[in-house]
């Protein structure tokens, strides 16, 4: 969500406190390749255009870049500008999908070990979740 400040003439502020700025830019890039808001080989902004459009100084955005760039997510063509890799996506979606293993389902399966619960039971009621979920998505599951 954009949000203007009261304090700057017609700048949008849409970076948290929680973490540096250059850190939410990489992350709002990564999100706009998984949702596909920016598919492979298409031209993202430039640092200028960033640090002219969110009122940041260049570095902050180039910081962000070079990340992008040492994950393997973006690449520069000389002259032209920054592009999303062809296989960005993919990168992106193996990392999460390692990550929700991490913290979802490794913790999931230690406490229904822990609890006595059978992989059986868990497999059917995450089932019956996901089924729930499936008839009414904007509804709470639980």
């Amino acid at each position: 969500m954009v949000r203007w400040s009261s304090n700057e003439p017609l700048r949008p502020r849409v970076f948290g406190d929680h973490a540096p700025i250059y850190r939410q830019i990489g992350d709002r890039i990564r999100a706009d390749i998984v949702t596909g808001t920016l598919a492979a080989d298409q031209q993202v902004m430039s640092t200028n255009q960033y640090a002219a459009f969110y009122g940041i100084n260049p570095a902050t955005a180039a910081k962000a870049f070079q990340d992008l760039i040492e994950e393997g997510l973006l690449y520069k063509r000389r002259g032209i500008g920054m592009f999303v890799t062809a296989d960005a996506r993919e990168r992106l979606l193996m990392q999460r999908r390692e990550r929700f293993f991490a913290e979802h389902v490794a913790p999931l399966i230690a406490e229904a070990k822990a609890l006595g619960i059978s992989l059986d039971q868990v497999v059917d009621d995450i089932r019956n979740a996901v089924g729930k979920y499936d008839q009414n998505p904007e509804k709470d599951t639980q």
